[in-house]
């Protein structure tokens, strides 16, 4: 059985070139891509919608998408995302959370990683504690799973 791995991270990405993300994926995804570990990936913006095309084009992986609510109410760049990687895509799991508020996206980030064996985090570099990759990350440490954190 593949290794399963939840992937969170931060949402601000303007401040790096896209070939910057995909020399990072390259290097901290890409050794647990050539095993064919299976993702899950928010679906958010940022760094979930890079990873999820970075993985798509590079990897026959399995990947599932986790949504807090559907599909439909994720931002327009992460719909363009998942639906230009449809044919990569092996499950999406939408949550249908009533309200998308913090409580909904801290719940999903909790299934990805109740869901998962190891949890790799982007976050922000300076927003340490504070954020939802963050929280998502501690989450798995309490559960002792092993942890790779690369701030971006």
């Amino acid at each position: 059985m593949p290794l399963a791995v939840t992937i969170t991270g931060t949402r601000s990405t303007g401040h790096r070139e896209l070939h910057c993300f995909a020399a990072l994926f390259a290097s901290y995804l890409g050794p647990f891509a050539e095993d064919e570990a299976h993702f899950y990936i928010g679906g958010a913006a940022g760094i979930d919608t890079m990873a999820l095309m970075w993985l798509a084009g590079n990897s026959k992986s399995g990947i599932t998408i986790v949504a807090p609510g559907t599909v439909d109410q994720q931002p327009a760049d992460a719909r363009q995302a998942i639906n230009r990687c449809g044919n990569r895509i092996t499950d999406i799991v939408e949550l249908r959370a009533d309200e998308l508020k913090a409580p909904a996206y801290h719940e999903r980030n909790r299934w990805m990683v109740d869901h998962s064996q190891m949890v790799i985090g982007f976050p922000l570099a300076g927003q340490e504690e504070r954020s939802g990759t963050w929280q998502t990350v501690n989450y798995g440490a309490g559960q002792g799973k092993p942890r790779l954190i690369v701030p971006v």
